[in-house]
């Protein structure tokens, strides 16, 4: 156990939940704006253990974003080497608490149409899907809470907001949920079926 994890002075060891074993992708924005890929290793509740090539300081802040799973604040508590562990902040969401997803999202590889307020419209990749919202990959970042439309090939344009950002990557929410019937079509149109 890293030293900072045990209090001091004859005291006992700081309890922690149980940690789960596990191997996911997952980028961390540091507060300079930079990306580190991380390999969270094992995950609880309220923190995790990653592998990291970058260098990361005990009481650093970052932005954690774990691939199909979300983002979330979370602070360096000990940092040895390629190992850390973090603790996660408390879930704040855009505008408002934070909400659990209704729909689990769809894994997709394809490219639509998007626009931002002022601008012409350009080309993105997204990679998961659900009737609620997207993922997609940008070349112009977004802000968090910012006003995109999205246009899916044979559908009017959707209005969506940033809910996230890590990295090129952003989560989208749909202004508006995509019919189920409608959000079949369009996920066998980009599996391409």
């Amino acid at each position: 156990m890293p030293a900072n994890m045990i209090a001091g002075d004859g005291a006992l060891p700081l309890q922690r939940r149980e940690r789960r074993p596990t191997s996911l992708s997952a980028y961390a924005t540091r507060q300079d704006g930079s990306v580190v890929e991380l390999t969270v290793v094992d995950l609880s509740a309220d923190g995790c253990g990653v592998l990291c090539q970058s260098g990361l300081r005990a009481g650093e802040r970052l932005n954690l974003a774990v691939l199909r799973r979300g983002t979330t604040g979370a602070t360096v508590c000990w940092a040895d080497g390629g190992r850390a562990g973090l603790s996660f902040d408390s879930p704040v969401a855009v505008g408002g608490a934070t909400k659990p997803r209704c729909h689990e999202r769809v894994s997709v590889d394809g490219e639509v149409a998007m626009r931002r307020a002022g601008k012409t419209n350009f080309r993105v990749h997204i990679y998961d899907i659900s009737p609620d919202g997207c993922k997609a990959e940008f070349v112009d970042r977004p802000e968090l809470g910012e006003q995109l439309w999205i246009k899916f090939d044979g559908m009017e344009a959707l209005e969506a907001h940033v809910c996230w950002i890590a990295g090129a990557r952003a989560g989208l929410r749909f202004g508006r949920q995509i019919h189920s019937a409608i959000f079949d079509l369009l996920v066998a149109r980009l599996a391409g079926r």
